[in-house]
């Protein structure tokens, strides 16, 4: 879509507009001659590489960590060893390959990567201590955190269930693995909410639980982007 897009801005320049338009043998020749320079401007164009590989990757390995941290794996309370990989391999990577997107003119892409690459960002957010985020919930004397932390935390992923199923609706044109993925993350979005809000350990690990498969999905579907264009192995998406 790109390359059709430059082709067209730069056939006034190529100077496709000032052949020669003649009767007969000579019209003939200038309308190949035209439809020649457009498919070398289509050909030898820059070549923008596909960022969804890179999208999925980075939100299948925040979305593993949040789950793993989320379930106490190895008994781990403290998950601020996530932030990094939250700021920059989920963060940055999910907002450039939403700008590329955008320069592609895929608006899903570009709105969902842009989206998520924020949702890495404002997540990252609460958890560094500079923010004053969590500050603002603790008790300076006792250092407990107060309850409205997690009813808090239970809106703000409410907001993100409803983003989600909006993007989940939306992606019904593309792959089953990929739509999947979407609505799995919906349903993993509002456990945690519901167990967030009801202060309910048990919602919260089936939440996170849900999560795993997500992350599972989107590793899945970004090998097959991956993969296709670097290795002869063929994972498929199953095309809706």
């Amino acid at each position: 879509m790109a390359t059709n897009t430059m082709a067209q801005e730069l056939e006034p320049k190529q100077g496709i507009s000032h052949i020669p338009n003649t009767s007969g043998a000579n019209d003939l020749e200038s309308q190949q001659t035209r439809q020649d320079v457009i498919e070398h401007v289509k050909t030898q164009g820059p070549k923008i590489a596909d960022p969804t590989p890179l999208g999925l990757l980075s939100f299948a390995t925040g979305i593993f960590l949040i789950a793993m941290f989320g379930i106490g794996a190895r008994d781990i309370q403290t998950p601020n060893a996530m932030i990094g990989v939250l700021l920059f391999f989920g963060g940055t990577s999910q907002f450039l390959a939403g700008i590329i997107e955008f320069v592609r003119g895929q608006a899903f892409g570009a709105t969902l990567w842009c989206s998520y690459s924020a949702f890495n960002f404002s997540y990252a957010m609460i958890y560094i201590p500079g923010t004053g985020i969590m500050a603002a919930y603790t008790d300076t004397e006792t250092g407990a955190i107060s309850p409205e932390f997690n009813q808090a935390l239970a809106i703000y992923i409410w907001a993100w269930f409803i983003v989600n199923t909006i993007y989940a609706i939306g992606a019904v044109r593309t792959t089953w693995v990929l739509f999947l993925d979407l609505a799995i993350l919906s349903l993993g979005l509002l456990l945690l909410a519901v167990g967030y809000m009801d202060e309910n350990t048990a919602v919260l690990k089936a939440g996170n639980a849900v999560l795993l498969v997500v992350a599972f999905l989107s590793y899945w579907a970004g090998c097959s982007g991956f993969w296709a264009s670097a290795t002869p192995i063929k994972v498929p998406t199953f095309a809706m």
